[in-house]
């Protein structure tokens, strides 16, 4: 099936508009992280910076922002278009940086509104409101672009082997020659 006419396919137009969608995600996630910040009278003052989980995250969204735009401009340069085993593996990289950077913010929101009692650490969400609310928003644009990247995964994962013809199922004849 194709849009637009017959130069554009389906599949290659949903490959460059999720690429496209993942940049104001992985840009809102990053400034609503370094914005975040919030201040304590009794605890002092909390921000993304003492957190190095929030600050892979941040790292991880740069990377893939900066990714998605440079992959969805090579998409329809014709010479890179036809790499798609390159697309398949960067697109499972980062859909696993992705993966692992929201794991790290989980892991912080979850640390912040439960704390850990065998460490005794208790939670910070009842001081730091306003901050453990953006976390949850933060997370929440992360993970769409986690689904974003899975898609993509499984589209370029499409591309590539479907070049390749399905592996023939023995036939019942030849079951019965074997035994």
């Amino acid at each position: 099936m194709k849009v637009l006419g017959d130069d554009i396919p389906t599949l290659k137009l949903i490959d460059c508009a999720v690429r496209l969608f993942v940049i104001p995600l992985s840009v809102a996630s990053i400034w609503l992280t370094v914005t975040n910040q919030q201040d304590n009278s009794i605890y002092g003052k909390l921000e993304f910076s003492n957190l190095i989980g929030l600050e892979y995250m941040v790292c991880i969204s740069a990377i893939s922002a900066g990714y998605a735009l440079a992959a969805a401009v090579s998409s329809w340069v014709k010479y890179l278009a036809t790499k798609t085993w390159v697309f398949f593996v960067s697109d499972q990289v980062m859909a696993y940086l992705m993966l692992t950077s929201g794991a790290a913010v989980t892991e912080i929101l979850y640390l912040a509104y439960n704390g850990d009692i065998t460490v005794t650490w208790s939670e910070a969400c009842s001081s730091y409101g306003r901050f453990c609310s953006r976390l949850k928003l933060i997370l929440a644009f992360h993970a769409i672009a986690i689904c974003c990247f899975f898609l993509l995964a499984v589209v370029s994962a499409y591309r590539v082997f479907s070049r390749f013809e399905p592996p023939l199922l023995p036939s019942k004849e030849a079951e019965e020659e074997r035994t």
